[in-house]
């Protein structure tokens, strides 16, 4: 089944399925499952056609969910480069923004990766 264009799993309960909705985690899922009043331990095959309808109008009308959320992120970030902010600087050098260390990690975003040691083990076509 579908619901603002992306498949739900049938074999989840609702309140987990909803989180696989772009937008939507656990505690989104469970105050649209309340505002709905469908209970949230059935499963998402098991709901009608009326209780869907539901959920859709909800989410559609309270909640910035796929494109929508995509589209406001990549603006915000937008925004972050053209001021030059360190985080917007950070962005457009594809480095991590909010303070993780890059001594150690991210080593293959800055393009530095680092091969591990053979076993010292020729290959058979080599010999």
């Amino acid at each position: 089944m579908r619901l603002v264009g992306v498949n739900i799993p049938d074999n989840k309960r609702v309140e987990y399925a909803l989180t696989y909705i772009h937008g939507i985690g656990k505690t989104t899922s469970d105050a649209i499952l309340a505002a709905t009043k469908i209970p949230a331990d059935k499963m998402a095959k098991d709901l009608t056609q009326e209780e869907m309808k539901k959920i859709q109008e909800y989410v559609e009308k309270n909640c910035k969910v796929e494109g929508e959320l995509r589209q406001v992120i990549k603006t915000n970030i937008a925004r972050l480069k053209d001021i030059n902010c360190y985080r917007g600087t950070r962005h457009i050098k594809k480095l991590p923004t909010r303070g993780q260390r890059t001594k150690t990690n991210s080593r293959t975003v800055r393009g530095n990766v680092r091969k591990t040691a053979a076993s010292g083990k020729r290959k058979s076509s080599l010999k």
